[in-house]
């Protein structure tokens, strides 16, 4: 299989709310979420060849919960020489308005 960067990944708002909150009553107090910014995700697409992310789980140093995302080719390979984001601002704290996502 090949990746062409059209593929469906749509979610209904009831499905979301519902895998949220079931991560929420799993794991009381974790994070629930990360921000990356426009700027960064942008330039990981546009990298030559990119169709599409991918976001892989990892722990760093301090032994904190991360996301890196890599930019990845439409044969399935991670265009992991090119630009990595990582770090995003969590949610808590940084979780703006109460929302069906985030059970606020």
């Amino acid at each position: 299989m090949s990746f062409t960067g059209r593929e469906d990944h749509s979610i209904s708002l009831a499905t979301a709310a519902a895998w949220t909150a079931n991560y929420r009553a799993a794991e009381p107090g974790a994070v629930l979420g990360h921000f990356y910014g426009k700027d960064a995700i942008t330039a990981i697409l546009a990298q030559a060849n990119c169709v599409g992310i991918r976001i892989y789980h990892a722990i760093d140093d301090k032994g904190a919960k991360q996301l890196v995302i890599v930019g990845v080719k439409a044969n399935e390979d991670d265009i992991y020489t090119g630009l990595l984001a990582e770090r995003g601002l969590v949610c808590p704290p940084m979780c703006g308005g109460g929302n069906a996502l985030n059970g606020f």
